[in-house]
């Protein structure tokens, strides 16, 4: 099998070769390169030293010395170079206390966590697969390098990845790598949050979403993520409804594009139902409020996988907002606009959507005509150039100090009065006409 390895990776593994040493491309970029893929970056691995590595290129930052690793930079660009190693002792479920180099390849590529990911490379030996990735590949199996259970324990983020591959590459979880993540979840508790947050936004953003099912079946969410467990365990006895509250989350979160945001936000958008659950006379289920606990829970979910402010804002205006009621006029288009902003409004179309679509098909065909007409009725907002929005007004604070209304809270509150009036009735957005109403309504004669 010939890999196409990039001219810079091509370069520095000559490099090394030519100076005694062995030099493979490893891991990740082999997989994707076997798969068609592009990779993301080019990670080798040697038998040099890193002191060997660092006296045969004119830049290198050591960017992991301690661990074997050095980054080489080639007009700016930097590639990591790792000493085979064995690694020792785990104290932190995650990493090793201390590792040992090796000149043997194999014991390097035993120590990786998945036989996708214990390939190595280079154009004079070809491939070099040990531990069967390619036939896994072929099979769609994630299975660890070796024992399982020895795997985890090392690094109890590596059950996560399990999940998180095999909802981007589509594959499954081969039986006793399962039976081991059950056994071992527990010790995801011992992760730091941004390593779970990377991997969960990874899996949310796969091609396939719905894979944390697997994870809630495996009880890694029972300990990341236990407010969406619940979910899985609440039913809907409603007929707009044929899941629980957890499937039908995760029928929505393949119902929308994969960007980050949108994903985050169908995840949570029904986080609050559990918690807000009354069922009527007729065993009809029932979620009054669920929107805005479940933009309180949401923060706070967020904020404990740590978030960064921008992404927790927007995350949690889609799950207040995702159920909002807009009427079809355009009035109520355009309060509706304002009150949750242009950015947001936009993104409702694809999470309403997406809501529908995993709910049962009861009055679907209504709700997806109702939701076609008011994203019509927005798209000729915009071409009107409609105001929606202070910024929008055809007169300023100064406008209205220069006619005599004196500066300070009042004036804002004049402000948003014209505003409600032009959002009712945009003809009325302009200098001459809204100074007759603040002459008629504000000005004392």
């Amino acid at each position: 099998m010939e890999i196409h390895l990039p001219d810079k990776v091509h370069k520095i593994i000559e490099t090394l070769t030519a100076a005694g040493y062995e030099a493979y491309a490893v891991g990740g970029c082999i997989r994707d390169s076997v798969l068609g893929r592009v990779p993301n970056d080019w990670d080798i691995t040697t038998s040099a030293k890193p002191e060997e590595t660092k006296s045969l290129f004119p830049k290198t930052i050591d960017t992991g010395i301690r661990h074997g690793t050095v980054t080489v930079l080639l007009e700016k660009e930097g590639f990591e170079v790792t000493t085979y190693r064995i690694d020792g002792i785990y104290e932190d479920a995650r990493h090793p206390k201390e590792v040992t180099f090796t000149a043997s390849l194999e014991e390097d590529l035993r120590r990786r966590d998945f036989t996708v990911n214990a390939m190595a490379y280079n154009k004079q030996t070809g491939l070099v697969d040990i531990f069967g990735g390619i036939q896994d590949m072929k099979d769609g199996i994630i299975r660890c390098v070796g024992e399982a259970e020895e795997r985890f324990t090392e690094d109890a983020l590596r059950m996560l990845r399990a999940v998180r591959f095999s909802a981007q590459l589509g594959y499954r979880i081969e039986d006793t790598t399962k039976e081991a993540i059950r056994r071992l979840a527990p010790n995801l508790k011992l992760i730091s949050a941004e390593r779970i947050q990377a991997e969960l936004v990874k899996l949310v953003t796969s091609p396939h979403p719905a894979d944390l099912r697997s994870a809630y079946e495996a009880g890694i969410t029972k300990q990341i993520l236990p407010e969406f467990d619940l979910c899985m365990e609440t039913p809907q006895s409603n007929p707009h409804h044929c899941y629980s509250v957890g499937e039908h989350i995760l029928h929505s979160m393949e119902e929308i594009e994969p960007d980050k945001v949108l994903r985050l936000g169908m995840l949570f958008h029904d986080i609050g139902k559990p918690q807000t659950l009354t069922i009527d006379e007729e065993g009809i289920s029932h979620n009054k409020g669920h929107a805005a606990v479940g933009e309180q829970m949401a923060r706070k979910i967020l904020r404990r996988l740590k978030f960064d402010n921008d992404t927790t804002e927007r995350v949690t205006k889609i799950v207040r907002y995702h159920d909002m009621e807009v009427e079809l006029v355009p009035g109520s288009v355009r309060r509706a606009v304002n009150h949750v902003g242009e950015d947001i409004f936009r993104m409702l179309f694809a999470v309403k959507y997406a809501d529908i679509m995993a709910q049962s098909g009861y009055h679907r065909e209504e709700k997806l005509d109702k939701l076609e007409k008011i994203k019509k009725l927005y798209e000729e907002i915009c071409r009107n150039q409609d105001c929606l929005g202070l910024k929008d007004l055809a007169v300023t604070g100064n406008d209205l100090i220069a006619l005599g209304i004196a500066p300070g809270r009042e004036i804002g509150e004049v402000l948003r009065n014209l505003l409600q009036l032009v959002l009712e009735e945009p003809a009325f957005n302009t200098k001459e006409e809204l100074l007759k109403i603040c002459r008629e309504k504000y000005i004392k004669t």
